[in-house]
């Protein structure tokens, strides 16, 4: 199975770029299942249930978030129903939303991590209970660890290699280098990247995120605009093993 994974779309400028984008790519490449860190889709700053459906009519199967998902709060019931969008399993039990589901036979897992981004139960821990209890557990399961520490996400790496078939990095909107197979078999990489501006900062017009740096000052964020870069990468799966064959990155700009 060839899975398409992409990074954190920002805004109007990154929706747009995954519908015109996605449904070539998945043509070009054979890809039978597409996921999508939508948490700054709608204005930079969350989902909303439109910019959520926007994805889904680009061809994209699973939208998953981190930190951001709160920030619309008209996702909230969406959260329960059938929509497949998910939230980070490692929340405190109690909030809306699911962490994981299994769809076209690839069990997705979202998780946030807890160095520098927030308080929240311990992903590990919670991946762990989720592995021991999901049943039947699909072969292929792919995993979007949304955190801020390179430390952290590596160690989730290793944690589960083996055990899932791709450990994939969102959050930090800068696409890392060091796509690979772990030594039991895992897809890995630190960070995905974006769908956003390129001439930004990590997404955002430029100017109040220089204020905010050289004043210590609040400033209101915007997201940039001008040319957009799609980062993803495609992840090719034995289907019945669940072992990763090849990560690769894929990367588009449309005007």
């Amino acid at each position: 199975m060839n899975i398409l994974a992409i990074g954190d779309i920002i805004g109007s400028p990154g929706r747009r770029a995954v519908t015109r984008l996605v449904p070539a790519l998945r043509q070009e490449f054979g890809i039978d299942f597409v996921i999508a860190n939508a948490e700054n889709a709608a204005g930079g700053f969350g989902v909303t249930p439109d910019t959520a459906q926007e994805l889904f009519d680009a061809d994209v199967d699973v939208l998953t978030s981190g930190n951001h998902i709160w920030a619309q709060k008209d996702i909230f019931p969406y959260l329960d129903s059938e929509m497949p969008i998910l939230r980070p399993l490692n929340y405190p039990p109690g909030v809306p939303g699911r962490g994981y589901l299994t769809q076209h036979g690839v069990l997705v897992v979202n998780l946030i991590g807890r160095t520098f981004i927030g308080n929240f139960d311990c992903p590990f821990r919670a991946m762990d209970r989720l592995l021991g209890e999901i049943k039947p557990k699909p072969s292929i399961i792919v995993v979007d660890f949304h955190a801020e520490a390179t430390s952290e996400k590596v160690a989730m790496g290793r944690y589960l290699d083996g055990r899932v078939s791709a450990v994939l990095g969102t959050h930090t909107h800068v696409g890392t280098i060091d796509t690979r197979i772990l030594p039991q078999g895992s897809a890995y990489v630190t960070d995905i990247g974006m769908v956003g501006p390129i001439d930004s900062i990590i997404g955002d017009d430029p100017e109040p995120v220089l204020q905010r740096f050289l004043t210590s000052m609040p400033a209101r964020l915007t997201v940039g605009s001008g040319k957009t870069m799609l980062n993803a990468v495609l992840v090719s799966v034995n289907d019945k093993t669940g072992k990763a064959l090849k990560i690769e990155r894929i990367s588009r700009e449309v005007g």
